[in-house]
């Protein structure tokens, strides 16, 4: 079966367990047209304000956008963002009855505020981020746990979408883990600060200034190589921007994937979560880490072409693939 078959026929019957930190991304929109009196700085005039889900909630919303069905697991605040991330999900097509809600957690929040004078284009001028300043209870840990033994069954990959908010870890990625080896489907991570600490998962997507927090700058394809090797992976593959991806896999040459469409993103927010949540389908759908991880770099290369935190339907990733194919292969070995 080819990728177009598998992306029309495959996808929509492949189901893949997202756990991670959720978070709402919220937009705050607004017009400048004067200064401020009492400090040298604009007035900004308020005239709506968008949520949208973030995070591991952007990657369900992505696999789900993509064709395929989607389990979360993860943690809301019993407040008003809380509610109206679930409420997006939801209208997503997202399977959030692995979600728990509490009181004693405020849900996670960042908020882009975009302003700009009458007529013009909306640039962010700050984000203010609501993080959470308590650990997770072991009550609520174990409540997460269960929920994933309870969809173990069902789910033909499992993404580990890690945040550093609380909800990724040690015992439940070891139990992702178990799952993933027992029932020999893909494991896949990403995580912003801690990659070296979820090991032996199959494969992870960590971007450029996540590795270069591992390796230093101006590391090469052997070094990228010889990581996957220490964190027990079967692919490593690493997103560059505007330079593409590199994808580094047991026993071959690394592989350099170049960049699809237009070298001057519009808006690189949430990309690594349409990233992932491409690759994990390819993955679960039977595809090699090669023609997976280019399925993922044709959805990257859609999603930062649009503003805010955004997803990428299948029917726009099709086009994608058959318009490269005019252009000649955009993969190379080195």
């Amino acid at each position: 079966m080819d990728i177009y078959s598998t992306i029309k026929d495959k996808f929509p019957l492949k189901t893949v367990v997202i756990i991670g930190d959720l978070v709402a991304d919220q937009f705050l929109n607004g017009t400048i047209s004067r200064v401020s009196r009492e400090a040298p700085v604009f007035i900004l005039r308020h005239e709506n304000t968008n949520t949208v889900p973030g995070a591991a909630a952007n990657a369900a919303v992505n696999v789900a956008s993509l064709g395929g069905q989607t389990i979360l697991i993860g943690l809301t605040g019993a407040d008003a963002n809380g509610k109206t991330l679930i409420d997006g999900l939801v209208s997503s097509g997202v399977d959030c009855t692995g979600v728990t809600t509490t009181p004693d957690f405020a849900t996670t929040t960042k908020v882009r505020v975009l302003a700009g004078q009458h007529y013009a284009a909306r640039q962010q001028v700050i984000r203010i981020d609501y993080e959470k300043s308590s650990e997770i209870s072991s009550e609520i840990k174990q409540k997460l746990r269960d929920e994933l033994a309870d969809r173990s069954e069902i789910t033909d990959a499992i993404i580990v979408s890690d945040y550093h908010y609380g909800a990724v870890f040690p015992d439940i990625f070891e139990d992702a883990r178990a799952i993933a080896e027992r029932r020999r489907i893909p494991l896949i991570v990403d995580s912003r600060f801690r990659l070296t600490d979820l090991s032996n998962a199959t494969t992870a997507t960590p971007n450029r200034e996540e590795v270069e927090q591992i390796l230093g700058e101006n590391f090469t394809a052997a070094d990228c190589s010889e990581l996957r090797s220490q964190l027990g992976l079967e692919a490593l593959l690493v997103t560059n921007g505007n330079q593409g991806m590199l994808l580094c896999e047991k026993d071959k040459a690394p592989l350099k994937i170049d960049v699809v469409g237009s070298t001057e993103p519009v808006d690189v927010t949430g990309a690594g979560d349409t990233v992932i949540a491409a690759y994990a389908l390819g993955l679960a759908s039977g595809l090699s880490f090669a023609d997976a991880a280019n399925i993922a770099n044709h959805a990257g290369g859609l999603v930062v072409m649009k503003k805010g935190t955004a997803s990428v339907t299948a029917d726009e990733l099709l086009e994608s693939l058959r318009a490269a194919e005019t252009t000649g292969s955009s993969t190379t070995a080195g």
